[in-house]
């Protein structure tokens, strides 16, 4: 069995989660105090990931960022970048796919602080951007874990999407996903259990984890 698909699907959802963290933040604390008619449109471009087939949004990824395409052609003659069958163009699908795993938990736990404690904060000197970032997020740090978790998961199980956009290259984007698929169709199913066993047991662990922290079950077994 080959490690390579397990370590690049490591670093891609590591990747991946790092910048939904950095995005969706701002994007949670601009939808928090949008009151646009727009709202409800943004709302739902962020959430169609969640009921979107992934072949369907993999597909959009592919004919946006081939080479042939206008977008695409500008993003490498622009920065000399091509997002079709390169582990880059990986990321950039990932991210938006899992777009909403990480700003729907960070934007439920900023909707769930009280008025007063961002109003308290005002009142002490305190500028917008402070309170965000010393009062309001340390504040939604389960929800903030969560997200994290949840975009992790997500970009681990990926499978229609990095197909469409990624390809099945060895080395480059071949994930474990797709080694697993590609080990079925080879009817070596010692290896596609062996790749499926893994990602199984890590992806319980991480989300145990998390269940373990956001309940303080760990405080109260040690108790």
């Amino acid at each position: 069995m080959e490690w390579k698909p397990l370590i690049l699907t490591l670093e891609l959802a590591f990747a991946t989660t790092l910048i939904l963290l950095i995005v969706a933040i701002p994007v949670s604390y601009l939808m928090m105090h949008m009151r646009s008619r727009l709202k409800p449109f943004l709302e739902t471009l962020i959430s169609m990931p969640l009921v979107l087939p992934p072949t369907v949004l993999g597909f959009f990824f592919l004919i946006a960022f081939s080479p042939n395409n206008e977008f695409g052609m500008w993003i490498d003659k622009l920065i000399g970048i091509k997002l079709v069958f390169s582990f880059t163009g990986l990321v950039l699908a990932s991210v938006i796919y899992s777009l909403p795993f990480m700003v729907n938990p960070i934007l439920s736990g900023l909707n769930s602080l009280p008025d007063s404690i961002s109003e308290a904060s005002y009142l002490l000197g305190k500028s917008k951007r402070e309170t965000l970032f010393k009062i309001q997020l340390p504040n939604i740090r389960s929800s903030i874990l969560t997200g994290m978790v949840l975009s992790f998961a997500h970009t681990v199980g990926e499978f229609g999407v990095v197909l469409m956009i990624g390809g099945n290259i060895p080395g480059k984007t071949r994930v474990a996903s797709i080694a697993i698929f590609d080990q079925v169709e080879a009817m070596n199913y010692h290896d596609a259990k062996m790749y499926s066993f893994i990602l199984f047991s890590f992806t319980f662990a991480i989300l145990l984890t998390v269940y373990l922290v956001n309940g303080n079950y760990l405080k109260k077994f040690w108790k």
